[in-house]
């Protein structure tokens, strides 16, 4: 089989990484790719965004399969233009990929639905900041949210105690001819769910978690995300079973009933809240970092599960099968970001971070007119560490991170502490009752 992966970021990455470990390999090309991919992959410079290009590009090399990986061109229609070109596409139409280019229509499709999510309001002028925050958190006594309603590359989002702050954010986007959606607050722990669909059924991945605040202790601003973990010890044993019941099966069976079937990855971001799940925000493409750390416990083939998927075949494809291994991934970002990263810095360290059992991610990064790596993005590098718990699979990443070199570069420490130290409380505290002792928390 031959697959042409579009993207150059970890993500892209992850996804050509494991394409290249399914029996038989396939053929793999990627546009534009990046240093990391190239390893893999025969890279070819058309940027995801030049529909054109990628067009000419796919009649060239013919492929059996084109995933789309950014949300970008999928938002501006590069899965129609393929797919009406007589080429077999994973990835969402722009109509169904509005889920992501628009937070208001998701929240209109979630209604449409039944998906329980944050109450909103949806806000184009200044003038109506105050009322839609006041209407959805008349009580001030919650953190304010609010969103852009376009993307934003995960940066779009302020969640903030001071009123100020919210409107002030809300008010830039608003000045920069954008809309907002202001939220209600949700409460409790954000899981990830990847969920497979061709159209009509949904093929749930395994559950991650991942860290959007730049700094320990979830301080600082929003970014793209800073690490993420899989699997999930502490969720209950039904909920990636709830999860497609009420959120994802409802959305892709409403998007149908509108013709607009979604063919791709529903991502679900998920609040577990005092009230039960409630959806954050839903994206149209796998999420970055989770998908570093979902796909290297993934066992079974990839490549056969997106094929199947986008020629609407999901039912006659073989369910995903886990590793019991856990995965961490640690991001490393450049000096300033997510507000305005420095790059174009060499890095080095790659060997010796392979020496310690991690796996490097390229991200941001390039190659420089003297063949030197260096840096051209934010989130630079995502290392992955896997082992027997979270614990071990945190030690790897974070012997890995320690071995990588880029000047002024930073990352967290704490990425799946806490869960990792719940873990192994949980194997040295001896159950008061068999009946008390959980399950694992994957279907």
């Amino acid at each position: 089989m031959k697959i042409l992966v579009i993207g150059s970021g970890g993500r892209e990455h992850a996804i050509v990484r494991r394409l290249s470990r399914d029996t038989p390999a396939p053929v793999l090309h990627a546009a534009p790719g990046n240093p990391g991919i190239g390893d893999h992959a025969q890279c070819h410079d058309v940027a995801p965004e030049d529909l054109d290009g990628q067009l000419d590009l796919a009649r060239e090399l013919d492929p059996d399969l084109v995933v789309i990986g950014p949300e970008a061109p999928l938002v501006a229609g590069l899965a129609d233009v393929l797919t009406e070109a007589g080429f077999t596409v994973f990835g969402p139409s722009a109509d169904a990929a509005r889920l992501e280019g628009s937070k208001a229509w998701a929240k209109e499709i979630m209604r449409a639905a039944g998906v329980p999510t944050a109450a909103s309001v949806a806000v184009t002028t200044g003038d109506d900041m105050i009322p839609a925050l006041n209407r959805v958190n008349p009580l001030r006594d919650v953190p304010f949210v609010v969103k852009a309603d376009g993307l934003a590359a995960g940066k779009g989002v302020v969640v903030t105690d001071d009123i100020e702050h919210a409107i002030a954010h809300g008010r830039a986007v608003i000045g920069a001819g954008g809309s907002i959606v202001v939220e209600e607050y949700l409460d409790g722990p954000e899981v990830s769910l990847f969920c497979i669909s061709d159209g009509t059924r949904v093929v749930p991945l395994a559950p991650a978690q991942d860290f959007k605040r730049t700094l320990d202790g979830d301080e600082g601003p929003n970014t793209g995300g800073m690490g993420a973990y899989s699997p999930l010890p502490w969720a209950e044993p039904g909920l990636v079973d709830e999860v497609v019941r009420e959120v994802a099966q409802p959305t892709i069976d409403e998007l149908a009933r509108r013709g607009t079937p979604f063919v791709g990855v529903l991502y679900c971001g998920l609040a577990l809240t005092r009230r039960g799940v409630r959806v954050v925000e839903f994206n149209a493409r796998f999420g970055d970092p989770e998908t570093q750390v979902v796909l290297e416990r993934l066992t079974s083939p990839l490549g056969e599960l997106l094929l199947a998927a986008a020629r609407g075949e999901l039912d006659t494809a073989p369910q995903p099968t886990w590793s019991d291994e856990a995965a961490v991934t640690v991001v490393l970002a450049a000096p300033g970001y997510p507000r305005r990263a420095t790059v174009g810095d060499h890095i080095s360290g790659f060997a010796d971070a392979a020496a310690e059992g991690a796996i490097v991610i390229h991200a941001g990064t390039d190659v420089d007119p003297e063949g030197h790596l260096v840096s051209s993005g934010g989130r630079v590098l995502s290392v992955v560490g896997t082992g027997p718990d979270l614990t071990a699979a945190r030690e790897r990443a974070y012997a890995g991170i320690a071995r990588m070199h880029l000047s002024g570069a930073h990352h967290r420490s704490d990425i799946a502490q806490g869960a990792a130290e719940a873990e192994a409380a949980a194997r040295v505290t001896p159950p008061t009752a068999p009946e008390e002792n959980p399950a694992g928390s994957e279907a």
